[in-house]
């Protein structure tokens, strides 16, 4: 991506986010928890690394027995997303499914993880492999056990 797709990016992401989570949290849950593909979609609570204010990030979900496993694609941008950095500095987060708010702990696939669950989180969402491959950057992948 050049720079100004990057900045494009940003902006289109900050919107979409604001609006999925509004709507997400004045429907209970019932509007904005898909995405593309059906896609499930969660809404992550975590504590900015900079700030220590709450943020919110909607995301694509898949589980994985009791665990929630998130990708920290950015649509393949060159840089991690900022929730990613902020739960890298601060991993105990909470996630909303719905109405119910779930307190989850985050931490990084191993490469074991990634490669069992990656063609599963490709099913649900299709251009997880063609983000990987337009970023040189590996995309994390990123689970959130409960705590």
């Amino acid at each position: 991506m050049t720079a100004v797709e990057e900045r494009i990016l940003n902006v289109v992401t900050k919107i979409m986010a604001g609006t999925n989570t509004w709507l997400f949290r004045r429907s209970g849950g019932k509007i904005g928890n898909k995405f593309m593909y059906g896609a499930p979609v969660l809404l992550l609570v975590h504590k900015g690394r900079k700030t220590g204010a709450s943020r919110t990030s909607p995301l694509i979900y898949l589980e994985d027995g009791d665990d929630l496993v998130l990708v920290a694609s950015k649509g393949g941008s060159a840089h991690h997303p900022l929730w990613y950095l902020n739960i890298s500095a601060t991993p105990d987060v909470e996630v909303e499914i719905g109405t119910a708010r779930r307190p989850m702990r985050a931490r990084d696939a191993t490469a074991e993880e990634k490669a069992r669950l990656w063609p599963r989180l490709n099913e649900i969402y299709p251009p997880y492999d063609s983000y990987q491959a337009r970023t040189a950057r590996e995309i994390p992948v990123v689970i959130l056990s409960p705590r």
